[in-house]
């Protein structure tokens, strides 16, 4: 099943190749078939690439949040950990945009569950007294809010709101 995709691409190149050099050759080819099956190549050529990532798309699956509890953070930073904090909520489109984006993408989980790293979540679909004080005692106004807390920076260094992977991972590079 592996090989069907690339080898129906291949006898689709050939063929259109094949009907090119007839067309110029002077056969009545009609170009309406060519146009077609290019067309039918690049479709199948996108589902290729798609399906072709070699991404594990459940390594999100691997990640074992705790429960937001701001009072634990200092303690964790001081025995040498690396503390993310994520705020979420359900209904918040930046925020599942930040998780398909970054933190559940397999590379980013590879980082994430490092044996330094300690992942705290807040689910702040309801409202939350703890979460709402959290979030504006570190500068925060709302959901998505991230911050790293490392022994470099125990104060922690707040992420952008939409998350990219390269700025996730200088900051725990920096924090550390």
């Amino acid at each position: 099943m592996a090989l069907l995709l690339p080898i129906l691409l291949g006898l689709l190149l050939t063929g259109i190749g094949l009907l090119i050099i007839l067309k110029i050759k002077g056969n009545n080819i009609p170009t309406a078939i060519i146009v077609l099956l290019s067309f039918m190549t690049l479709c199948f050529g996108g589902v290729y690439a798609f399906l072709h990532k070699d991404e594990d798309y459940n390594a999100y699956k691997r990640l074992q949040w705790q429960t937001l509890n701001p009072s634990q953070i200092a303690p964790l930073v001081e025995q040498g950990y690396t503390v993310f904090v994520d705020v979420y909520a359900d209904w918040c489109l930046p925020c599942r945009t930040n998780q398909a984006n970054v933190t559940h993408r397999e590379k980013v989980v590879n980082v994430l569950t490092a044996d330094n790293i300690i992942l705290m979540q807040g689910n702040w679909t309801e409202p939350n007294a703890l979460i709402e004080t959290y979030v504006t005692n570190e500068g925060g106004m709302g959901t998505p809010f991230n911050k790293v807390y490392g022994p470099k920076y125990p104060q922690g260094v707040k992420l952008p709101t939409v998350l990219t992977i390269e700025s996730l991972f200088d900051t725990l590079d920096a924090v550390n």
